[in-house]
């Protein structure tokens, strides 16, 4: 019970309920496994429970349209994270299928012993509600918007001063200008000090050595701190492109959902009509055979 409670009190779900709110959906929910590439619930059918990830790991996807395509995975839920909330609700069908490529184990709570504990602990509908809203937020948020935009235009707009001077510099050290600037700077001190009367750091050039350390020592963290904002747009580049493939492939799945659909509509009406004029043949047959 107690690794039950301290598992709860992970779940966003449940976040700021009473430990007697937890202790009573504790009791009321019951243990599941889920064997290597087992599913747990498909597209389409029935809710029925929500499911709170103890160990493993469960992908939520879409399944393919035809046999033979590979499902779209629209999220991958590890231990502490739930699915399947809107079954609490109503017993609508389910949105998308989930499975486990690893095998995982769960916690199930039934619409029913939810309904009874909602009963007797009214808050727990208020902390529902209050998730499933910021997860609609987001799902509206997500089909509203387009998904591409100019991540570059972004992370520029956020860049501070010190972040604006890395890239500068960095950008300047990668350029002609700073090579042709150095090699003429070298030439020039060690011209200067070739000559007797103009001699201010003769040979070995003790101060431009120092002055040449000190620069090297100043550009190193620069660069270091311009590389890791350009590692960080990247990241960001990634999961915009992300967000716009998932986008892609789950409105191609739906619309070749739309179109098997509609197939199979008009298989139906394909037949209808062959049924028809069967039996008004028939009807003919019958008609001429009886005068």
């Amino acid at each position: 019970m107690s690794h039950d409670l301290h598992l709860l009190r992970r779940v966003p779900l449940f976040a700021g309920l009473s430990d007697a709110d937890l202790s009573g959906i504790a009791e009321r929910m019951t243990p599941r496994k889920l064997t290597v590439g087992e599913t747990l619930f498909v597209r389409g059918e029935p809710g029925s429970a929500l499911y709170v990830i103890v160990r493993g790991t469960v992908r939520v996807l879409l399944p393919s349209a035809k046999p033979g395509m590979k499902p779209v995975v629209l999220e991958q839920l590890d231990a502490g994270e739930f699915v399947g909330e809107m079954a609490l609700i109503d017993s609508a069908p389910r949105m998308a299928s989930v499975d486990s490529p690893g095998g995982a184990e769960l916690l199930e709570l039934t619409r029913d012993n939810f309904l009874l504990q909602l009963d007797g602990s009214p808050r727990i509908g208020i902390a529902m509600l209050a998730i499933m809203s910021k997860r609609l937020r987001i799902a509206a948020e997500l089909l509203g918007t387009t998904a591409s935009r100019d991540i570059n235009k972004e992370a520029d707009a956020q860049l501070t001063w010190a972040q604006k001077l890395a890239d500068r510099v960095a950008e300047w050290n990668g350029s002609w200008s700073f090579l042709i600037l150095l090699f003429a700077g070298t030439a020039i001190w060690a011209t200067v000090n070739a000559i007797p009367g103009l001699q201010f750091d003769p040979y070995p050039y003790q101060f431009f050595n120092f002055f040449l350390a000190f620069l090297v020592a100043v550009q190193g963290p620069l660069l270091m701190m311009s590389q890791n904002r350009q590692t960080k747009k990247e990241r960001l580049h990634a999961d915009a492109d992300f967000e716009v493939n998932l986008k892609n492939e789950t409105g191609i799945h739906r619309i070749l959902f739309e179109i098997a659909e509609l197939r199979d509509e008009l298989e139906g009406l394909r037949t209808d009509r062959r049924n028809s004029g069967s039996h008004a043949e028939n009807a003919e047959d019958a008609e001429k055979s009886g005068s």
